[in-house]
């Protein structure tokens, strides 16, 4: 499967939207917990597939290649992988997201009670 990239046709849409593009990266498996484990450093393969419940290293290499093409992550000057610029950027723009899915949760637990 290729890297979704804006203006290519992915999963969901035909016309390539960057959205579109960006949901399919991120919604594949281990995407989102690969770019969670470089948010504070860069990390080895060994230690990226140790940190991610070690995962096959076929699909943390697919992931990776993905990611990479993708220009979320990049070759980390000390060695192992860590964020872009553009992969900072994403990960900073998750954050109202993640405040949501908070409020989301309480008020779920709220129905509950």
């Amino acid at each position: 499967m290729a890297t979704p990239k804006p203006g290519m046709p992915v999963r969901g849409s035909r016309s390539g939207r960057p959205i579109m593009a960006a949901l399919d990266l991120l919604g594949r498996r281990w995407v989102m917990r690969i770019i969670w484990e470089l948010r504070a450093e860069p990390l080895t393969f060994r230690e990226l597939r140790a940190r991610c419940d070690d995962m096959s290293p076929t699909v943390l290499n697919q992931r990776l290649h993905d990611l990479r093409e993708a220009a979320i992550i990049e070759l980390a000057e000390e060695g192992g992988y860590a964020l872009s610029v553009l992969g900072a950027g994403l990960l900073e723009s998750m954050g109202p997201l993640l405040n949501w899915s908070e409020k989301w949760q309480r008020a779920l637990n709220k129905e509950t009670t």
